[in-house]
């Protein structure tokens, strides 16, 4: 039985599932690229999305989904969603709940809600906290004239 343009139902079916296969496998690269896979990429991350934050470490989760930042006395959490990155700016300290999976974060936002940094110990995002709020401290020898 003919259908279309003398193509054949199966020659159909295998077109269009040629088609959902290619574009579940671009949704996927581009779901992947915006994964935090490393500190630098969360620096960076952070300072693209956060108007005048200045980055100086970072903790990322182990499964990649979301990550703190330090920056200059405040803390950039990133959380990945599908294919974007989401930024938020914190100040220290902050709500922690501790599980067997890691800590949770608890933003304050309804947006963003409660992040949870998989694999991740509550001393780090202390170290973070602290680091963020060292960072606030101005260096009154960088305004004497030379």
């Amino acid at each position: 039985m003919d259908f279309l343009l003398g193509l054949r139902w199966y020659q159909i079916a295998l077109a269009l599932a040629a088609v959902i296969a290619l574009a579940w496998y671009a949704r996927k690269l581009r779901r992947d690229e915006g994964k935090l896979t490393d500190e630098d990429k969360a620096r960076s991350m952070a300072e693209e999305r956060l108007a005048g934050f200045i980055a100086r470490a970072a903790l990322v989760s182990g499964d990649g989904g979301a990550a703190i930042v330090a920056g200059n006395g405040t803390i950039a959490v990133l959380l990945h969603r599908g294919v974007r990155v989401e930024a938020r700016r914190l100040l220290a300290p902050l709500a922690l709940s501790t599980s067997v999976e890691g800590v949770r974060i608890d933003t304050g936002e309804s947006v963003l809600g409660s992040v949870t940094l998989f694999g991740v110990l509550e001393i780090d995002v202390r170290r973070i906290e602290a680091i963020a709020q060292a960072g606030n401290v101005v260096d009154i020898r960088q305004f004497r004239p030379h």
